[in-house]
């Protein structure tokens, strides 16, 4: 059977604890008991554990042997912010996909309100990002960055950068990872923009950066659904 993976909130030596509403859920809700196992991922590591003390606040982990784990390829998402409902959604799908790295970016199109509200969301979004790194036994959260005006996000890392764009006709997504199949150790990331997708003046910025662009399809898709769809491409073609 199966363990449940946890992340865990605190690590000393041998020892790993959740606290607040992870302890809270393993408790009240699943009803977990001293000398109960469980996979527990402390500092990237996945580690079989074993209940040594709880309560509804606090569960606390003797850590046990090493759980093998595959390697997964590092993607880093740049998604310009859209209607934090949708946008939690992708988090959470990208999450489950194996995306490494999330930095949300103020766009052109960006709502006003959204983007001033945007800083305010970031601990939702790592709870959010938790949670799904838990049920799809993640080692690790992906990292949530502060949202960042796209003109700071353009030379966030070398590699293989790429920008979805309406505008692009010829080269799909697909195309662009095959055709730099012998490059299996860079850096990845992706740029995903807001509900209207990036500005012609957008597109040329990315274009100055070195950045290339990308299509899905003819198809015109959200925000969320995009990042989703990409996200997923790019993992199984560089897995």
């Amino acid at each position: 059977m199966t363990r449940r993976r946890w992340i865990a909130d605190e690590i000393t030596g041998n020892r790993a604890v959740l606290t607040g509403e992870h302890a809270d859920h393993l408790v009240r809700v699943l009803r977990a008991r001293v000398g109960q196992e469980f996979d527990v991922a402390a500092n990237g590591v996945v580690r079989r554990s074993r209940v040594v003390a709880l309560d509804q606040s606090r569960v606390e982990f003797e850590l046990g042997d090493v759980v093998p784990l595959g390697a997964t390829p590092s993607l880093t998402l740049v998604l310009a912010v859209f209607k934090f409902d949708r946008m939690e959604w992708a988090i959470e799908k990208c999450t489950e996909l194996g995306v490494a790295r999330i930095v949300p970016v103020i766009a052109r199109r960006t709502d006003a309100h959204l983007a001033s509200a945007s800083a305010k969301r970031i601990d939702r979004w790592r709870r959010v990002a938790l949670q799904a790194a838990e049920q799809s036994r993640r080692t690790s959260p992906p990292e949530i960055a502060a949202p960042l005006q796209l003109s700071d996000a353009l030379n966030l890392k070398p590699g293989m950068r790429i920008v979805l764009a309406e505008s692009e006709q010829r080269l799909l997504l697909r195309d662009v990872v095959e055709s730099r199949a012998s490059d299996t150790d860079e850096e990845t990331t992706l740029a995903v923009g807001p509900e209207g997708g990036w500005t012609a003046e957008e597109l040329q910025q990315f274009q100055q950066a070195g950045w290339i662009s990308a299509s899905l399809g003819p198809t015109i898709l959200r925000a969320e659904t995009a990042a989703i769809a990409a996200a997923a491409i790019l993992i199984s073609e560089l897995s």
